[in-house]
């Protein structure tokens, strides 16, 4: 049956003359995007100042809509921040980190696959008190379900995890995550930036607290446009100290002194938003929504288990779980000279990543032909010779 999906491949310029299969990390530019910042450019050009009362002071909350259609939110619900480490820095700064009484709460429990950027952050909060709980991965892969969820206890404020894990693909079970955080008054915040766009999901029905994402890879938004969802019925309760004056009930009183926050999802904003991201992350979020995530899910299931299917027949290594419930978009190989492979591959217009303790991360995206799976194996058996 002919692949529906490829029609979309004209609308991918790059798509043209590269073999793409990068967009676990940078998602191919929609043909769109430029007139989207043409027209950001052209607006600033002819409304001036009015612009802000005309629609870029209410962006950051229409482009969260788009995003929260992908992600199961409901209207006004997904704020628009730069990147993943803002977004995560407000929501730690609403909670006291400070130990208190015989039982404080004040634990953050997080696993050893998590992004990074992330521990940058937790490791930061320590400093204000916070006890980081760090699951250990047993074989680079997976987190032990059971370890996490025995973690989490009465002296747990936060988790946080990643719904899919950067490293291998693995997908963690943010259910049952919640599930147990709230049994004992805990919070979770869900990063979602590898399956946003790839894996179906609803934060509403997975009842996580918050979640957190970008624009950058599947999504194919471009970089400095992440994203924001809280919880509706928490945010009475919340009052980020990482703040600015958008977050404000009324920002155009310019009233020096304590914070008055918005009633709504604005008061998880802060300064002044990234315009010409958002007008660039649009299309992107418009084309998923187009498609639907569904469809993209299920055919990256078979590409992605037809990858295996050749890496098996090449004799390397898999880094990813084998069952498609258990894995996102992306296939990792471990390729002897992962790194030297790939910039061979770079060198004859093939894009895939390396990722050290991990392997080459190969993506097929809903623009993805079976012919260039195939050819991005033959490739990487070319560079040398694997057992």
């Amino acid at each position: 049956m002919p692949d529906q999906l490829l029609a979309w491949r004209p609308e991918f310029p790059i798509l043209a003359n590269t073999v793409y299969l990068i967009s676990h990390s940078l998602g191919a530019m929609p043909r769109r995007t430029r007139d989207r910042l043409n027209e950001f450019a052209d607006t600033w050009a002819t409304r001036g100042i009015r612009a802000w009362e005309e629609g870029w002071w209410e962006m950051p909350v229409t482009v969260g809509n788009l995003i929260g259609k992908i992600i199961g939110a409901g209207e006004g619900e997904v704020v628009m921040h730069q990147n993943v480490s803002i977004c995560q820095t407000i929501v730690h700064s609403c909670f006291d980190w400070n130990p208190r009484g015989p039982r404080p709460r004040n634990k953050l429990v997080t696993d050893s696959l998590n992004f990074p950027s992330n521990f940058y952050l937790f490791h930061g909060l320590e400093r204000q008190g916070a006890r980081l709980v760090n699951i250990e991965s047993p074989d680079g892969l997976t987190v032990p379900l059971e370890k996490l969820l025995a973690a989490i206890d009465e002296e747990t404020q936060l988790v946080s995890v990643s719904h899919v894990l950067f490293r291998s693909a693995f997908v963690q079970d943010l259910a049952a995550i919640a599930k147990r955080a709230h049994e004992v008054g805990a919070l979770v915040m869900a990063d979602l930036y590898q399956s946003t766009g790839t894996v179906p999901l609803d934060v509403r029905a997975l009842d996580v607290d918050f979640a957190t994402g970008g624009s950058v890879k599947w999504l194919c938004g471009g970089p400095g446009a992440g994203y924001l969802y809280v919880r509706r019925d928490l945010w009475p309760t919340l009052e980020p100290a990482a703040t600015g004056w958008q977050a404000h009930k009324t920002p155009f009183a310019f009233e020096a002194g304590q914070m008055e926050y918005a009633d709504d999802a604005f008061r998880f904003l802060n300064g002044t938003p990234n315009v010409p991201a958002m007008y660039s992350a649009r299309s992107g979020y418009e084309i998923v929504n187009e498609i639907g995530v569904e469809r993209i899910r299920e055919k990256s299931i078979r590409q992605t288990e037809r990858l295996i299917a050749l890496a098996d027949e090449a004799g390397l290594k898999l880094k990813c779980p084998r069952d498609a419930a258990d894995r996102g978009g992306t296939v990792i190989l471990e390729v002897p000279q992962g790194a030297e492979v790939v910039k061979r591959l770079a060198e004859r217009d093939i894009l895939v990543d390396h990722r050290p303790g991990a392997g080459i991360r190969i993506a097929p995206h809903f623009y993805t032909t079976d012919e260039e799976l195939d050819i991005v194996m033959r490739e990487i058996r070319a560079c040398g010779e694997f057992s």
